[in-house]
């Protein structure tokens, strides 16, 4: 009886090609695919973002992909507006809760005493309470504008971010290069910006994917809820709250922007495992 043979060298995939299937697992086309039809929303949507053009849950035909909503507006239309306007508001929301949550937890750390004290129990405070709970309580009061809900997005996640930046720079200010940079008079900017931040931009980075995914899918819940973008803008969770009532009749309205949110999503989160996976190669 022979041995078994491996596959033939022409038959294996070139590192090129290793490459590009590496790259396509990723989630990085997908990411870039529904990042571009935001970007390009307003010059690639066949209709206006709240125009009435049909029926009432229209099936796909020629002139509408994804037929119709519950009011007669283009589907696809409002998913291409609906991903402008809640990816846009997921990443501003996102950078702010970084800014503090960076920021804060670094100086923690790097001060240390009463200062990280202070600040960590007051952390653990709004850490006690849950955090859909915290924005209801805050948008009934302030409303639910822009500003607002971008503002309250960034405040309440940057506890999550302060929790992993401190315990990231704790690792970090006990190091030898740092003690040598306050041996020199450095002051605390230089050794947070130019000690700390770049020995720890590999997991903040890989924090920065998992927290615009958790903030992502945090927008969907309130505009499902009816405290997130209000109509008649365009929002993928809204849209399934709308036309949730399709499902009764056998239609998939409410299954396209389910599924947007979905696609993301995942999309996001294999991009930060493919980021961590090449972080860990030698």
């Amino acid at each position: 009886m022979s041995a078994a043979r491996g596959p033939s060298p022409e038959s294996r995939p070139s590192g090129a090609s290793r490459g590009w299937l590496r790259f396509a697992a990723s989630g990085a086309p997908l990411v870039a695919l529904i990042l571009a039809a935001a970007a390009l929303a307003p010059w690639v949507a066949p209709y206006g973002e709240a125009q009435f053009v049909g029926g009432v849950w229209d099936p796909p035909n020629l002139q509408h992909w994804l037929g119709t909503d519950n009011l007669g507006r283009d589907m696809f239309t409002r998913l291409l507006f609906g991903a402008r306007n809640t990816v846009t508001l997921a990443a501003l929301a996102t950078v702010l809760a970084f800014g503090l949550g960076v920021t804060l937890g670094f100086c923690a750390a790097a001060v240390g005493g009463w200062v990280d004290a202070l600040v960590s129990r007051a952390i653990e405070i709004l850490l006690s309470v849950p955090v859909l709970i915290s924005a209801l309580m805050v948008l009934s009061v302030l409303g639910n504008s822009l500003p607002v809900l971008i503002a309250t997005i960034g405040l309440l996640e940057s506890t999550r971010v302060y929790t992993i930046a401190r315990a990231v720079a704790r690792g970090i200010v006990v190091r030898e290069f740092v003690a040598a940079a306050r041996l020199r008079g450095e002051g605390l900017a230089w050794v947070l910006v130019r000690e700390i931040l770049p020995n720890a931009l590999a997991p903040l980075a890989a924090e920065g994917g998992l927290r615009f995914s958790f903030i992502f899918l945090f927008v969907a819940s309130l505009s499902f809820l009816g405290l997130g973008i209000q109509p008649p803008a365009a929002d993928w969770g809204s849209m399934v709250r709308e036309n949730a009532q399709a499902i009764n009749f056998g239609l998939a309205a409410p299954l396209y922007p389910a599924t947007a949110i979905a696609l993301l999503t995942i999309g996001v989160n294999r991009l930060v495992d493919h980021y961590l996976a090449a972080e860990a190669r030698p």
